[in-house]
């Protein structure tokens, strides 16, 4: 799928459904189009479809170690039990 979504729906519907002739219901052209419009949101680069959702490994790898840092703040020695 293109990520031009409008072409590749226009084209399916010539071939497959006899458009523009013949219309399927408002429905499935809507159903249609949707999907289309998931798929090439799907095909989008990460980077363009949210800035959020990054992969960088140095930054990954920085974030797990202060979330371990973090989880070992309040770790308590005991030395009651010497022997």
């Amino acid at each position: 799928m293109s990520l031009e979504p409008l072409p590749a729906v226009t084209h399916w519907l010539v071939r497959h459904a006899g458009f523009p002739a013949r219309r399927l219901e408002a429905r499935a052209e809507l159903a249609l189009c949707v999907a289309a419009l998931a798929a090439a949101a799907e095909a989008a680069p990460s980077a363009a479809r949210s800035p959020l959702a990054t992969r960088d490994p140095a930054q990954t790898a920085a974030l797990r170690a202060h979330g371990l840092r973090r989880s070992q703040v309040h770790y308590k020695c005991d030395n009651s039990a010497k022997v």
